[in-house]
């Protein structure tokens, strides 16, 4: 049996300050990997898979130390 998730257009948007506009590489990125899909255009999952791919690229982030 499948488990059911909330889907992310159905919560509320977190209220930490980490919001950063999304870099011409991570719109390209979510293009590109909405294009895989078969989609036009990126959706919000595409969107909120390039913000967390740009916050881990960031130099400082968690990603950085072991």
């Amino acid at each position: 049996m499948a488990t059911h998730r909330t889907g992310p257009w159905k919560k509320p948007a977190p209220q930490s300050s980490e919001r950063a506009k999304l870099t011409p590489e991570s719109i390209a990125w979510a293009r590109a990997r909405a294009n895989a899909a078969g989609r036009r255009y990126p959706n919000l999952v595409d969107n909120m898979a390039a913000a967390r791919r740009q916050r881990a690229a960031a130099p400082g982030s968690e990603a950085d130390h072991p």
